[in-house]
């Protein structure tokens, strides 16, 4: 067996999507008003659950830091993107892809145990109505919030730590728009046993466990359903969790797209492009999804919007005035 070129890489380099230079203006233009839309919808989530009182409730409490958690997986990801794109340039730094993949591991944890607890705020909504707000104090949804902080921040140093012990020959070319843990133990010459098992074994712990209590929780949901005698009060009940629902389907659906598309794929862009949908497109689709189907939201947002139309007028007949 030939000795590999062990080597301490200082760049790597980021294969994006396509090599062909006449869709790079294509791409930078899509991804940057994705972006902007991601940004501001999330943004506008937050501002109307802040400065609204009646938003003041465990569902947007959660909400709101789902909201925080989808802006910062796009932003951990796309705006170097962009810059390559822009600058012509695929290199990122190899301090800079570290950075990435304790960033993108953290907040990927944190939407997934988010979207478990909102599950579990619902299910106690429906099917413990008359304890809900015992059982949903403050104190108890700032703890699941915070547990779910401290478990996404470890899993991204784990994550980190075993990233760092990776060794690579002279091949530094990552075929995907973003330093992707499994893509750079792919990548590397020494021995990935120890990633693989940390891979595999926090999949399960922070992607099944979370999956399985969400799963949980619409069983006894739906049950509580099917129990209502009226047709009108089934409504009212599973029409509180369509949102969630959606956004549930469209993270887990477009993930788990990803892992199935890299097992049985051999294109090397492929993986990339599938990843586009749940590091990108899900938490853009986010905002819209609550904010169409939810009256408060929309009339939150109406009354942050009028309240700022009233600010720029009376700001506009000061400046005449003076």
């Amino acid at each position: 067996m030939e000795p590999k070129n062990y080597t301490q890489v200082s760049e790597f380099i980021l294969l994006g999507f396509s090599e062909h230079e006449l869709l790079q203006p294509l791409f930078y233009g899509l991804f940057l008003s994705m972006y902007l839309a991601t940004v501001l919808g999330n943004l506008l989530i937050i501002l109307a659950t802040i400065s609204d009182s009646h938003l003041h409730t465990p569902m947007y409490f959660f909400l709101s830091n789902l909201s925080f958690a989808d802006i910062c997986i796009t932003s951990t990801t796309v705006p170097k993107m962009l810059v390559n794109i822009q600058t012509h340039s695929k290199v990122i730094t190899y301090e800079g892809c570290m950075t990435q993949i304790y960033f993108f591991v953290l907040f990927v944890v944190l939407d997934n145990f988010l979207l478990a607890v909102m599950a579990y705020d619902r299910f106690v909504a429906i099917c413990h109505p008359l304890h809900y707000t015992v059982i949903m104090n403050h104190h108890l949804c700032v703890l699941l919030v915070m547990v779910s902080w401290i478990t996404s921040v470890l899993d991204g140093v784990l994550q980190n730590f075993v990233a760092l012990q990776l060794s690579f020959c002279t091949e530094v070319e990552i075929p995907h728009f973003f330093c992707e843990p499994n893509q750079l133990n792919h990548l590397a010459c020494s021995d990935t046993f120890l990633n693989d098992m940390v891979t595999y074994i926090t999949a399960i712990l922070m992607g099944v466990c979370p999956l399985s209590g969400i799963l949980y929780s619409y069983s006894k949901i739906m049950s509580s359903i099917s129990a209502i005698s009226s047709a009108k009060g089934k409504y009212k009940a599973f029409s509180t969790c369509v949102s969630h629902l959606l956004v549930v389907s469209l993270f887990y659906c477009t993930s788990l797209g990803v892992y199935l598309t890299s097992a049985m794929t051999q294109n090397q862009h492929s993986t990339s492009r599938a990843s586009v949908m749940y590091t990108v497109v899900t938490p853009m689709m986010n905002p819209f999804i609550y904010s169409l189907r939810n009256k408060e939201i929309k009339r939150s947002l109406k009354t942050l919007f009028e309240k700022e139309d009233i600010k720029v007028v009376f700001a506009l007949g000061l400046k005449k005035h003076c």
